[in-house]
């Protein structure tokens, strides 16, 4: 059932509701919390998993070599096309105390709070959201999460760790990125596939990619202070001018139950490493429940609405 908002906003923008008939189509009308053909990125073997939000496969292919990061790229294949989606995927019904997860994202408050869509056990979770965020400004800029990712590695040497970096998602923080928006601007790709903008998308592609260089020199920093093995991959795609399918309109951004190729198809880069963390299960902390207060509920809901989610 469709609130009365949604078949405003598909009346008055025809494709949101073209959009809405191609996620009918790849969860198979509701039927599909999450990709299915995805894989469980907490069975694969790694110490440490970099998480860049928003990042194509073809997109870290095309950057990496710029970059003093050694080790080998593959493909893997998500479970969501949205970070709520791959959090249900990957997250929800586990006993994760192994693992310490630092996060810029808000989606896992979101997702585990608000919705009630996630059950999860975590030996910890760090927010950085909840002491970085500047409102109207950057954000979580990459430079925190990797301070507080070197801080819980030295804090928990026996655990995973997973460390969720808001770039190359919007807002656009490189040099040419606040040239065309100097106003600060959430998510201009939903904005130009709502029509609210008119940036073309050559222009959004080069934002889109300089988003990732900014977040990837954050990441050359601190891959060599971290012990163990560790992958960079991302929790889902983009859409930078594509078609949707299978009504083949162009499209931009991350509608979730969006199952095509540029939206599922993510990296998996495992940086050469030579020694492993040994890794010790146990000490689940008692969840989100422990954190919530009025205070940070309210960073929640302003941070998701910086990075656009309404």
């Amino acid at each position: 059932m469709y609130s009365l908002d949604q078949v405003r906003t598909g009346l008055e923008n025809p494709n949101s509701a073209i959009r809405e008939l191609n996620s009918l189509y790849w969860d198979r009308a509701g039927r599909r919390a999450y990709n299915p053909a995805g894989i469980d990125v907490f069975a694969a073997d790694w110490d440490t998993l970099l998480i860049l939000d928003g990042c194509r496969y073809d997109a870290l292919s095309r950057a990496i070599d710029a970059f003093d990061i050694d080790g080998d790229l593959e493909a893997r294949v998500s479970r969501g096309s949205a970070t709520a989606e791959w959090l249900r995927g990957n997250f929800h019904g586990k006993t994760l105390d192994d693992t310490v997860y630092v996060t810029g994202s808000t989606m896992l408050y979101q997702e585990t709070v608000f919705r009630e869509q996630v059950d999860v056990a975590l030996h910890d979770v760090i927010d950085v959201w909840s002491g970085d965020i500047q409102y109207g400004e950057d954000g979580v800029a990459p430079k925190a999460v990797a301070a507080e990712t070197r801080a819980a590695a030295e804090r928990y040497p026996n655990k995973r760790l997973v460390a969720h970096f808001v770039q190359p998602h919007a807002p656009y923080i490189g040099r040419r990125g606040r040239e065309v928006f100097p106003d600060y601007r959430p998510n201009p790709l939903s904005e130009r596939f709502r029509g609210e903008i008119e940036t073309d998308a050559s222009t959004l592609r080069a934002l889109y990619h300089e988003n990732l260089d900014v977040v990837l020199e954050e990441v050359e920093a601190l891959v060599d202070d971290l012990s163990g093995k560790t992958v960079i991959t991302a929790d889902h795609g983009m859409l930078l001018g594509e078609r949707e399918r299978p009504i083949p309109i162009k499209s931009f951004g991350h509608p979730p139950r969006m199952y095509v190729e540029e939206m599922v198809r993510v990296p998996w880069f495992v940086v050469n490493h030579e020694t492993r963390r040994r890794i010790v299960a146990g000490d689940t902390a008692a969840g989100y429940e422990r954190k919530r207060d009025d205070d940070l509920d309210e960073q929640a809901r302003d941070h998701l609405a910086q990075l656009g989610y309404r």
